[in-house]
């Protein structure tokens, strides 16, 4: 996830620095964001059969609104494409991997 991030922030024209204390920063962020969901679940009782789904609809945003439109307009080799087409396919079988062990 996180090289991921700085992968997007490098292409999005940060520099290196800047990338890896942004980077860093929402890390941070995220980490509060889980002691906040742990702490207010146990005052509210499945809370986090409410966040989770808006927090899996806000990645699927991003990926739907800003990456997949930056791929396609990149991507000037059918080599590339298949690659991009795989990788997204073993991600989402690993979903369903962990879905099935679950």
């Amino acid at each position: 996830q996180e090289i991921g991030d700085f992968g997007v922030l490098l292409h999005a024209g940060f520099s290196k620095g800047k990338a890896l204390l942004v980077n860093f920063a929402s890390g941070l962020v995220a980490v509060l964001g889980a002691l906040f969901v742990f702490l207010l679940d146990g005052k509210i009782s499945g809370v986090e059969e409410i966040l989770v789904p808006i927090a899996a609809g806000g990645f699927i945003y991003i990926a739907a609104s800003d990456l997949i439109p930056e791929i396609h307009k990149h991507s000037d080799s059918g080599w590339k494409s298949l690659l991009q087409l795989i990788a997204l396919t073993l991600g989402v079988a690993a979903m369903a991997a962990l879905l099935l062990l679950e």
